[in-house]
């Protein structure tokens, strides 16, 4: 009897204190040779991904004839894209590369925060663009009207505060759990999951949430998509004359690879998770790369692939190009 009072006070004890680790340990890949390697590639990543999504902002600010609410949502990837890799790649560089895989509680909180807010603005971004294409290819006459930039630029807001509220409710949740056994992270960052897995009181609000995030942020975007593109295909079907067919089609591809890009890869490692095994380090480097690859590409997708966008590239390079050569003109008359 004495044993079981034991027992039952040490159990009482720990429902009833609140334990806040000081820091958190994020494990990283465990027992993968060559490891640096990886997380070199993710340095050039990185810097890649700064370099293309600055230039394609800078593009679109410098352009007027890219200040359409297309590139409202545009410009708006492009700065979600260069965000979310900032919040992930520096610290995660710092943490492996550098072997600082010890992390404060609150720069857990904000890490989670962060990478979590700028991905759900692109996944909800890319909604947005599927909705300008929309009215673009089924109700043309009318897309001016509908899409301007001020809708567009408010649609991007309330989109914003979705991300931000939603993000806030998942990390606030965090806040309530006490973690009284292991705060070691079986991660690559502080990613939810695996935070709130080490709580030692209820974790089911944090369950929930997560499993709603999932849902709403990634796999009904998606399946919006999906029917706004079952809409287009109706809409192409109805247009006669083959050459409109393919400029329509044309606009779309751009988005089209964005779309499979940024959501297949997370769709595979989450279904090939939940229907079998997956190694704990295969899991780390697909999603991770999942994060960090679109964001690198997308620029690029959309400079290559995007007719407005190189005319747009060579208008500034002549009008650069033009600007000095008439100050080396200038410069030479003051001199003689």
């Amino acid at each position: 009897m004495s044993a079981d009072l034991t027992f039952m006070k040490s159990v009482s004890s720990v429902n009833t204190t609140f334990i806040r680790p000081s820091s958190f340990y994020i494990t990283g890949l465990h027992n993968v040779p060559h490891a640096k390697y990886y997380y070199v590639f993710l340095c050039f990543v990185y810097a890649v991904t700064v370099l293309g999504n600055l230039f394609i902002m800078g593009t679109i600010y410098l352009a007027r004839s890219l200040h359409t609410a297309k590139y409202v949502a545009v410009f708006n990837l492009a700065l979600s894209d260069l965000c979310g890799s900032s919040a992930l790649i520096p610290k995660l560089l710092d943490m492996f590369l550098f072997e600082n895989q010890y992390i404060s509680y609150e720069a857990c909180l904000a890490n989670m925060f962060f990478v979590y807010v700028f991905m759900t603005q692109q996944s909800l971004t890319l909604l947005a663009m599927a909705y300008d294409r929309l009215i673009a290819i089924c109700f043309p006459l009318r897309y001016c009207a509908i899409v301007t930039k001020t809708s567009m630029t408010l649609i991007i807001c309330v989109l914003w505060i979705l991300s931000l509220s939603v993000t806030v409710l998942m990390v606030a949740l965090v806040t309530r759990l006490s973690f009284c056994r292991s705060t070691t992270v079986h991660s690559y960052f502080c990613d939810h999951g695996p935070v709130y897995y080490l709580a030692c009181n209820d974790n089911s609000m944090n369950s929930i949430i997560g499993s709603v995030c999932t849902a709403g942020l990634l796999y009904i975007p998606l399946i919006l998509i999906a029917l706004s593109y079952v809409c287009i295909g109706f809409a192409l079907q109805k247009i006669s004359h083959g050459a409109e067919r393919k400029k329509a089609i044309k606009t779309c591809i751009s988005h089209v690879i964005l779309v499979g890009m940024f959501y297949l890869p997370f769709i595979s490692v989450f279904t090939a998770a939940v229907t079998k095994f997956i190694d704990t380090n295969v899991a780390m480097i697909s999603i991770a790369l999942t994060q960090t690859i679109p964001s690198m590409l997308n620029p690029i997708i959309y400079t290559l692939k995007t007719e407005e966008v190189l005319q747009s590239i060579k208008v500034l390079y002549k009008r650069t190009t033009v600007n000095s050569t008439m100050e080396t003109v200038v410069k030479k008359t003051v001199k003689t």
